[in-house]
């Protein structure tokens, strides 16, 4: 099992863990419309839009299948975070996140977090940062994680 940065080749599978957690753990709190727009996001053509801008995108592996994904934008903002629901609670999500924290180029880390994603956000240190948004049919809590200064 390792984390490593997402491969070109690892484009269909990072969708298909998106879309398998978002499913089982968003979707039904969400309208079609935020179902449709984070299908929209996480599809292979979404993900691939950008994998060449200035992201860091990483993916964790077990057993030659990808199981976890991460994306952090512009080395400040968690644009992804999510694993496989058989690999939930396993510490994937963590070492992702970690992977994540060490290519930040920010003193602080922000995240858009679903609802029922806050506690997990919590214990990875990150705090409430405003009210609950929306955009597009998707609900969010703003987030965000001050960082040591070097």
């Amino acid at each position: 099992m390792t984390t490593r940065r997402l491969h070109a080749t690892d484009l269909e599978q990072a969708s298909a863990v998106c879309m398998a957690s978002f499913m089982q753990a968003v979707a039904p709190s969400l309208s079609p419309e935020g179902i449709a727009t984070f299908a929209a996001i996480v599809s292979v053509d979404g993900i691939a839009s950008r994998f060449s801008d200035d992201n860091d995108m990483f993916v964790f592996e077990a057993d030659g299948q990808v199981v976890g994904v991460a994306e952090l934008i512009g080395g400040q903002h968690v644009a992804t975070l999510f694993v496989a629901p058989g690999y939930q609670g396993k510490g994937v999500g963590r070492a992702l996140m970690q992977a994540v924290l060490a290519c930040a180029r920010s003193e602080v880390v922000t995240v858009r977090a679903s609802l029922g994603s806050v506690a997990a956000y919590q214990r990875f240190g990150f705090q409430v940062a405003g009210p609950v948004g929306g955009y597009a049919g998707l609900v969010y809590q703003p987030m965000e994680r001050a960082l040591p200064t070097p």
